[in-house]
């Protein structure tokens, strides 16, 4: 009988690096004996948690301070293609929410939202159905041009995450380092993002990454 109790508990981790977010997370789920919650800090301790503990849920947040939660979420479903994700973002850019669905997201939640709604996100994914809050799902609905126009959706994972490290100000070999590809890699992707950008020159596609609220 003890051992179905122990089974039955949902483990969630939480990968953000606001101290004050993860606290209101446990706070939020400390009345819940049936979920346990794990935590990280940053992509990298992140990714070693989740193949340690292999957690039910995954809460993500998108701006890591090493790479982001978008990268994270790659590498975890390249290790678990069943893995089960949520994205816990200060950004409710319907284009980002779109992104996160493509790549394989069961949830997207803005930290605007109601703290409940986090809450209600993670039984729904746990128990194995799909999540988004709502007015987010209603701003996609109704933005699909916007979506279409916004560059981030013509840019793939790969591509957006080096555009997103330079905008916050990496170099090209600091970039190679944190993805773990090459320099010539990194170098031909700077070149590609330029043409699809439209930028003049590395200042140029620095600050549209700025504006497009990459960082």
């Amino acid at each position: 009988m003890m051992q179905n109790i122990a089974k039955s508990a949902t483990t969630v981790l939480i990968v953000d690096d606001h101290p004050v977010v993860v606290s209101g997370c446990r706070s939020l789920f400390a009345s819940d004996s049936s979920v346990k919650i794990e935590e990280a800090g940053d992509a990298k301790s992140g990714h070693k948690a989740f193949m340690a503990r292999k957690p039910d849920v995954t809460i993500i947040d998108i701006n890591l301070p090493d790479v982001s939660g978008f990268e994270l979420m790659r590498r975890i479903r390249k290790e678990d293609p069943d893995a089960k994700i949520i994205m816990f973002s200060m950004n409710d850019d319907p284009a980002f929410v779109v992104r996160a669905v493509e790549m394989g997201a069961q949830g997207y939640v803005t930290k605007g939202d109601d703290p409940r709604t986090l809450l209600k996100a993670v039984r729904k994914v746990a128990a194995g159905d799909n999540f988004i809050s709502p007015q987010l799902a209603e701003a996609v609905t109704f933005s699909g041009a916007s979506i279409k126009a916004n560059p981030a959706s013509q840019m793939t994972a790969r591509e957006l995450e080096i555009l997103r490290l330079l905008g916050r100000g990496d170099k090209i070999v600091e970039v190679a380092e944190a993805l773990d590809i090459s320099y010539k890699t990194v170098a031909n992707t700077t070149s590609m993002l330029k043409q699809k950008l439209g930028a003049k020159n590395h200042s140029d596609l620095i600050r549209i990454a700025v504006e497009m609220g990459l960082g």
